[in-house]
């Protein structure tokens, strides 16, 4: 996972970017005929594809006289909406081409491919363990080939082939009744191995130029693996497979510049193809977080690790296509890797907002998939700069936009332009977002839905409605939409002694299985046990409100503030274990100090829940994020957050971000903590 991230940072890396491109004119699909493409020169670039396998296999006791096991995998599994998982890759490339005077086409490439999951299991049974199941799935993977082929005008046709590796596990778990549908989630795994496969690999495809240094290409692979053999000794079997996948890839390459003067005059002008109805944009962020030693007497199952660190990074294409005026439709294919620290528990307001990753290697999910319509209703036309997930356009005063399908409901709810994203801005859970707005998402931060948002002036309303989680904080959406949320919205946008500011309300209505606090505690007084929300679900409902303020004070300065309040006995359904919060806080561009582009923040925070909710924390209930076995000496959580953005190019920024934390998950007992981020962002 360390060369995908390597390769990742250096994707983004290679070239340096200037200002967003909305004024670029639109440039050509392709080079002319008259004017072929060279294909000479050193390309990174990233691919998406399908995978489908297939392994034979035998198992053999080491200790004891037992019938020999055998079977065979299909490494193959349909794409679920519902998890965001399917036999689908995410990669990332790089090589290098010679086209000779006969337009003979040599090179080579190396590439690194994070798949969704790419795997299969079969049911066995052992006189050991009984029924079980075995399964493998491809973790990582590889290949380093040679292409040769020959080029027809602007159309590189080419065979390839080389060596392949993947690094894959192999395990006998419990039954298929308890497989999860992500890899976050696994069933109990009697026993597993990881294992390096190395093979070979050969295939064709084809390539073309869509735009100046852009081309698109598509190909397909068979990849054999061979035999390998490995021992899982808590079972006592020792395993042989073989595996053999065919690949279909469709990759994306940019090709890089050739001599200084070409460097130099690359900029985010030229580098994102600059195409009137064909977006292609990309980010890159990693995250480090360390948690000082502090006052830790007991701690539970949710509770701060004291001195403890955790990493995570996530690489993204923002693809957008706009078939007509007004339409755009937007993919955004990610590759996440790490954890957030201590698992994203311990914090009522987390300390680092950034969707979480939640494993040791790469992998991929499609985050987004949303089409939005924008339909003009008169007034005042507005310039709209391109941007991610954004094309450059004009648009009126008065509108209504419209979008469905796959997107993070802080895309358009609950939006404040000095603190609203973990990637570029402050980190914490309750200053980026409205800490009681507990917001339909997958555990990744998405959902489906659809949002409607009518401009009328100074004024927006908004509205929506969405897909929770089928259980609460879950991985996988709920397919019937029997858990449910609706939004909505009202702005305000004035001017304030000749400086803009806005002002929002934002209402959600969320409806589901859901518990309460009080007859958890109830049911855990009868039994003994430590109280547990899930035991006492039933069909209710759980709604909140909060407000939202930003004020620029002069264009370099500008002031924010957030409250909310949610309904503090039913048990949180998605985000986090917050029933009241106040957020007020600062951001401070660097003009002042010489450095125009560099940002300083600062926010002040406090959380605190209900007597309900202290009490059932204290029964030994475990929250979403929250719950240190007790909670005897209940108290407001507060949080001071600031950071230093400094620019280290148009392109790149690092962030050095301070947290300290008082009281943390409401508890007087433990804290408080210090914690320390450093953040490397890239996007263009």
């Amino acid at each position: 996972m360390r060369a995908l991230c390597l390769a990742g940072t250096v994707l983004l890396g290679l070239v340096p970017a200037a200002a967003h491109a909305a004024d670029r004119p639109p440039a050509t699909i392709a080079a002319s005929s008259s004017n072929p493409l060279d294909w000479t020169g050193f390309y990174v670039g990233g691919q998406a594809g399908f995978a489908a396998g297939r392994s034979s296999w035998t198992a053999s006791a080491t200790d004891r006289p037992e019938p020999l096991l055998k079977g065979a995998l299909n490494f193959y599994e349909p794409f679920n909406p519902w998890t965001g998982t399917g036999s689908y890759f995410l990669g990332l490339q790089g090589g290098y081409n010679l086209m000779l005077p006969s337009r003979l086409v040599m090179g080579i490439e190396t590439d690194v491919i994070a798949p969704s999951v790419i795997g299969g299991d079969e049911r066995i049974r052992t006189r050991a363990l009984g029924p079980a199941l075995y399964d493998e799935e491809m973790l990582i993977a590889g290949t380093v080939r040679g292409r040769i082929g020959y080029a027809f005008g602007n159309w590189l046709p080419y065979v390839t082939g080389g060596f392949a590796w993947t690094f894959d596990r192999e395990a006998f778990n419990d039954t298929e009744s308890t497989i999860a549908a992500s890899r976050l989630l696994r069933p109990a795994t009697f026993d597993h191995q990881l294992l390096w496969r190395l093979g070979w690999t050969i295939g064709a495809g084809i390539e073309f130029p869509f735009a100046p240094n852009w081309t698109l290409r598509a190909e397909y692979l068979f990849t054999d693996f061979g035999y390998q053999a490995t021992t899982l000794p808590t079972v006592a079997q020792r395993v042989a497979a073989n595996l053999s996948e065919s690949e279909i890839r469709f990759g994306l390459n940019y090709k890089l510049p050739t001599d200084r003067v070409q460097w130099n005059n690359t900029t985010a002008d030229n580098l994102a193809p600059a195409l009137e109805n064909v977006a292609i944009h990309a980010q890159t962020t990693f995250i480090s977080q360390y948690a000082a030693p502090f006052r830790s007497p007991y701690q539970g199952a949710n509770s701060l690790a004291s001195n403890s660190g955790r990493e995570g990074w996530d690489v993204t294409l923002f693809a957008g296509l706009r078939p007509w005026k007004g339409a755009e439709i937007w993919i955004n294919p990610e590759i996440d890797q790490g954890f957030a620290l201590s698992d994203f528990h311990g914090v009522a307001g987390f300390v680092n907002n950034d969707p979480s990753k939640g494993s040791s290697y790469p992998f991929a999910r499609i985050q987004r998939a949303f089409f939005q319509q924008t339909f003009d209703l008169g007034g005042e036309v507005q310039k709209v700069d391109a941007d991610l997930n954004q094309f450059a356009m004009t648009e009126t005063e008065n509108r209504v936009v419209v979008t469905a399908g796959k997107f993070a409901t802080g895309d358009i709810f609950d939006l404040n332009k000095y603190a609203q994203d973990a990637r570029q801005d402050f980190m914490n859970l309750a200053v980026v977002s409205t800490g009681t707005y507990d917001y339909a998402s997958d555990a990744f931060g998405y959902t489906y839905g659809i949002a409607t948002e009518w401009y009328q002036g100074p004024w927006t309303l908004r509205g929506g409605y969405f897909d929770l989680s089928r259980i609460s904080a879950g991985v996988e959406l709920d397919p019937g939409f029997h858990e449910f949320q609706w939004v909505g919205e009202l702005e305000r946008r004035y001017n304030l002694l000749g400086q803009p500011g806005k002002i929002l309300f934002t209402y959600f209505f969320s409806r589901g299985d859901m518990g309460t606090y009080n007859a958890a505690v109830s049911l855990s007084q009868l039994t003994g046990e430590p109280a547990n929300v899930s035991l006492v679900r039933q069909g209710r409902s759980r709604s909140g409100i909060g407000g939202n303020l930003e004020q620029q004070i002069t264009p370099e300065l500008g002031i924010f503030a957030r409250a909310g309040i949610a309904n503090g006995n039913v048990q949180d359904y998605e985000i986090t274990d917050i029933d009241r919060t106040a957020t007020i806080g600062l951001s401070q561009s660097g003009k002042p100090w010489g450095r125009p582009d560099d940002t300083f923040g600062l926010a002040g925070n406090v959380n605190t829940i209900t007597k309900a909710h202290q009490a059932y924390f204290n029964a030994g209930g475990l929250g979403i994020v929250i719950g240190d076995g007790a909670l005897p000496h209940p108290g407001a959580e507060q949080i001071l957050e600031a950071y230093y953005r400094y620019n280290l190019s148009s392109l790149w920024h690092v962030t050095l971000d301070y947290q300290f934390v008082n009281n943390p998950a409401y508890n007087r007992d433990r804290g408080p903590v210090s914690i320390i981020a450093t953040r490397l962002h890239a996007d263009f």
